[in-house]
């Protein structure tokens, strides 16, 4: 598959390659330089998807029938 850089430096990618690749508009690609000059593409999800993996990861630091919202207005209610 062969594509072209236009003026600004953007690339369409062939609709055959973004679905073999499982990607879609949101992700993200990190690109790298191979020593051989060859260009690599590497799928990143998107922000939202990351952030959503990782909600609820803090629980299990929080002390049994504590709020980690009610400790922060708490917090802040007493800097005021």
């Amino acid at each position: 598959m062969t594509t072209t850089i236009t003026m600004k430096n953007q690339v369409t990618l062939p609709a055959a390659l973004v679905a073999q690749a499982g990607i879609a508009a949101g992700f993200r690609l990190d690109w790298s330089l191979a020593k051989n000059g060859e260009l690599r593409a590497k799928p990143l999800p998107p922000l939202e998807q990351v952030v959503k993996s990782l909600r609820g990861r803090g629980k299990k630091f929080l002390p049994k029938g504590r709020s980690a919202v009610a400790d922060l207005i708490e917090e802040r209610s007493k800097e005021v």
